[in-house]
């Protein structure tokens, strides 16, 4: 058997401020990193970004946002919760994940 593992994903969906007001996609994606960083520090063990093209969801690169929140945290695992690739070429989805698992030091799933 093995041992539980707790982790949260998202799309980054794109918040309401105090105002009402949609947040920018910067600005959700910022959120999205400090989020990731007080997970890390919580002791939560992974955390998936999932690639989305709507306008209610700012991270259509997730490993770009995860190579981010990569440089923020130290244990927690980083990964895809949806990669498109009917839009993409296999081969260099491969690449950005290697990339993001060397600046992980191997935390990229």
């Amino acid at each position: 058997m093995s041992d539980l593992v707790f982790g949260l994903d998202t799309f980054g969906d794109v918040p309401e401020d105090d105002s009402g007001a949609l947040v920018s996609h910067a600005e959700a994606i910022r959120q999205v990193v400090t989020e990731a960083i007080l997970a890390d520090e919580l002791g939560v063990d992974a955390l998936t970004l999932g690639e989305h093209h709507r306008p209610d969801y700012a991270i259509s690169t997730p490993e770009t946002v995860l190579a981010g929140i990569a440089t923020r945290t130290s244990r927690i695992r980083l990964g895809s919760g949806v990669t498109v690739l009917s839009s993409d070429d296999p081969v260099r989805v491969f690449q950005r994940f290697a990339t993001l698992d060397a600046i992980s030091s191997g935390r990229a799933r």
